[in-house]
């Protein structure tokens, strides 16, 4: 009975304290219309996106799509995502993962800023097993692809 109450208080404290988020902002001289269409085209993705390039699916709310996730060593690994909201254009977000485990919510939102937008890019996780996860490398992949969405845009 101990070790039952052992577990179930440690899995607890693990869910609980289950919770990480990586967040990258940047001002891109486009209006917000430009950069949706372009996180609209999963055909372009590649072209600008090293991290996270959808394989199989169509960005369509409701969606579930089959995403390539590139980690730090250059290995890539498929993950699912469903399409839970689309505001064009202003915000797509998508979820996925395993309910207890690991989930993940994804969200490009754009907002006008002048003439240009601010691109977050914001990720939210949960689970008993984000305690275990470093997710370092993914704040500065994110940086990056905000970066590398600003050259595509402006060429």
């Amino acid at each position: 009975m101990i070790v039952i109450i052992t577990v179930n208080a440690i899995l607890l404290l693990l869910y609980l304290g289950g919770q990480k988020s990586v967040q990258a902002e940047l001002i891109i001289e486009a209006n917000p219309q430009k950069i949706w269409d372009i996180l609209m085209d999963e055909e372009s993705y590649q072209k600008w996106n090293q991290v996270l390039i959808p394989i199989k699916g169509k960005i369509e709310q409701g969606n579930m799509l089959t995403y390539k996730l590139v980690l730090p060593e250059g290995h890539p690994i498929e993950i699912g995502m469903k399409v839970a909201k689309l505001v064009p254009p202003k915000l797509l977000n998508q979820n996925g993962g395993f309910p207890g485990i690991f989930t993940y919510n994804h969200r490009y939102i754009l907002e006008p800023v002048g003439n240009s937008t601010k691109v977050t890019i914001h990720e939210y996780f949960r689970g008993i097993a984000v305690p275990f996860w470093d997710t370092g490398w993914l704040e500065q992949a994110y940086i990056d692809l905000n970066k590398s969405l600003r050259e595509y845009i402006l060429d």
